[in-house]
């Protein structure tokens, strides 16, 4: 595998998922009017702070980041989640198979520019956090966008994935839990994908940053942990768990049988180098952040103020005529489903855009996440109950007159 940079033209990747709507909104900003944005998940506008101990580990750590650290990370971050990933049931050797980024986004981005060459595919899944269609695009390869099926939980259809594996394909891509539905995978599921990469000889990039961030009861399995020689990449980070976005602070780990990606690991250790090393203040958060005792933030428990937004989101959608949601299970995003037909949608982006112009309230259309069809938007559910309900009272009368064709 060649392991260098290479420059590509993006070709219809919607990543920062800016574009028309995203122009518009910052036009009414300017002009001094005020906008609800349900469109990002990012926790601070919305008043929730970092923990205080958060907080102190980073000012307590002033004078010790002030130098580079080792590329991949200090030390102390490393055995952190070294640790915190062989209580999940990863097959890690050693700190030598983490990598500390800024954030997960750096990460994505440079295992893509590690692995693929022009025309090499990897199964990503629709719909998806599009910055993982971007990265493949940049290094050059091509995104194969396997469905996930809503009527299924918002599960991947394993057929489906299956049926797209070509002699090109090099890896796949799972979101677990998920951005932008909130699904969280069984073990079964994950089972079957595990079965289906080692039959294919295919890496499993794994992304798992809201593993911490779950409701119901509902267990996180690391598709890693599944079988102890499949070779997989997987990210986490603190920036949603610890409420700590800015602070860029992510991490992956390598795991299972190397024998066969040897020059990758190579490879990803060139690129980790050439970046010197990810934030040093920030890496003093990752033992903090990881000495919890593992139980549910209040926040995700009934009463708490996640999961209260949850229950009065996914209640409001549900109510609309026109209009369903499945309840998500982790996280702070659902994914709900417009009548595409009722309302004569053919562009959810114009959809998007018009609701914005009208009720002051932005949006992410369905396609900005690779789903082909019109027929689905993202609402961030991170604003209090009383703002969602407005905005939800603001969507029944918008669309109680709203026809676009």
């Amino acid at each position: 595998m060649r392991t260098f940079l290479k420059s590509h033209k993006l070709d219809n990747v919607c990543y920062d998922i800016r574009g028309p709507v995203m122009d518009e909104a910052d036009r009414m900003i300017a002009a001094g009017e005020k906008i609800l944005k349900l469109n990002i998940g990012n926790p601070a506008p919305f008043d929730f702070d970092a923990p205080d101990y958060i907080l102190r580990a980073m000012t307590d750590n002033l004078r010790n980041a002030q130098g580079y650290s080792a590329s991949k990370g200090i030390t102390e971050a490393r055995e952190a989640i070294l640790g915190y990933h062989r209580k999940k049931g990863l097959n890690v050797e050693s700190i030598d198979d983490i990598y500390t980024g800024n954030g997960v986004s750096e990460l994505i981005t440079m295992v893509m520019q590690g692995l693929l060459d022009n025309g090499d595919e990897v199964l990503v899944p629709a719909p998806d956090y599009p910055l993982w269609t971007a990265s493949v695009t940049l290094a050059g390869g091509t995104a194969v966008h396997y469905i996930c099926d809503e009527s299924s939980e918002w599960y991947p259809d394993i057929e489906d994935m299956k049926s797209k594996i070509t002699p090109k394909t090099k890896a796949i891509v799972i979101i677990n839990p998920n951005n932008p539905t909130g699904a969280v995978y069984p073990k079964e599921v994950l089972e079957k994908i595990a079965k289906l990469a080692k039959e294919n000889e295919l890496i499993v990039f794994s992304d798992e940053i809201y593993d911490r961030l779950l409701m119901d009861g509902v267990e996180h399995t690391s598709i890693a942990s599944i079988d102890p020689e499949l070779f997989c990449v997987t990210f986490n980070g603190i920036s949603k768990s610890h409420m700590s976005a800015g602070f860029r602070s992510g991490w992956m780990v390598l795991s299972g049988n190397k024998s066969g990606v040897k020059g990758y690991i190579e490879g990803l250790n060139m690129l980790s180098s050439m970046r010197l090393c990810s934030n040093v203040q920030a890496q003093y958060l990752i033992p903090a952040a990881l000495s919890g005792s593992g139980a549910p933030d209040k926040e995700l428990l009934p009463g708490g103020r996640i999961y209260e937004q949850r229950e009065c989101i996914y209640t409001l959608l549900n109510e609309i005529d026109g209009m369903s949601a499945v309840k998500p299970k982790a996280a702070f995003y659902i994914f709900p489903r417009l009548d595409a037909a009722k309302f004569g949608i053919t562009s959810d982006e114009q959809f998007v855009l018009d609701f914005l112009r009208q009720k002051k309230i932005l949006l992410v259309s369905g396609t900005g996440f690779h789903w082909e069809q019109p027929d689905h938007f993202r609402i961030v559910y991170l604003p209090t109950v009383e703002e969602l309900r407005y905005a939800m009272g603001e969507m029944k009368d918008f669309l109680s007159t709203y026809r676009q064709n």
